[in-house]
């Protein structure tokens, strides 16, 4: 099968204005200053629409005897924000309107609104999409990438680039993953081959099945 690839310069992408890219990545750089010194981690959760980044949210929150704020980041809804305002969590919504991502710009103005002094962990939920917040980075320790079992068997081979600064992986929705014809082992497979630094856990959010194993993950790599 004859395959079309774009020759060095030749997409529109704006040249994702370097310009734009190099901005951003000097207020993430800001941001982790701030955070550090104020010594609250920061975590980054990516993955697309229905992937289950709030209900994996949802258990972390349960699960870390921590003092959390979430910022939630969508085209236009609160939903998720309402959802995890109702455990009792600190939120902060951002609207995007068109734009498929959160920057580092965007973070910079909800961490303003946050009482970082009395925090201890800023969890951003990042816009519903497995390619456009790969190239921003918001300024966290950590990212976090949530694949649903669901979405197709080929979701993380045909989204490599989301896995490539991934610290950790949740393969979620594994209860469903016959039903689709996916097999989350073979997903875990794509990912480390990707990336073989990540952690990678099957979850059911649900049942909180590998949630703990996440958490302690987390834990670990944040030195808590």
């Amino acid at each position: 099968m004859e395959v079309i690839e774009p020759e060095e310069g030749e997409i529109f992408d704006i040249e994702l204005d370097e310009n734009l890219q190099k901005e951003n990545l000097r207020i993430a750089e800001e941001n982790k200053k701030l955070l550090r010194e104020k010594g609250v981690n920061a975590v980054d959760v990516m993955g697309s629409v229905g992937a289950g980044k709030t209900s994996l949210i949802e258990r972390m929150v349960e699960r870390l005897d921590m003092k959390i704020a979430v910022i939630n980041g969508d085209l236009t809804t609160t939903i998720d924000a309402e959802r995890l305002r109702a455990k009792g969590v600190e939120t902060i919504q951002i609207n995007t309107g068109k734009e498929c991502h959160l920057d580092a710009n965007l973070v910079r103005k909800a961490l303003s609104n946050l009482d970082l002094d009395s925090l201890d962990l800023v969890l951003v939920e990042n816009v519903g999409n497995l390619i456009c917040p790969a190239e921003f980075p918001l300024g966290a320790e950590l990212r976090i990438v949530v694949v649903s079992a669901a979405e197709s068997p080929w979701a993380v081979s045909k989204h490599p680039y989301i896995f490539l600064d991934a610290d950790i992986v949740a393969i979620n929705k594994i209860d469903v993953a016959k039903l689709v014809g996916s097999d989350p082992l073979k997903m875990k497979e794509d990912v480390l081959s990707i990336n073989p630094r990540a952690d990678v856990f099957l979850t059911n959010c649900v049942t909180g099945q590998g949630v703990d194993e996440l958490v302690h993950s987390l834990k670990n790599r944040l030195g808590l």
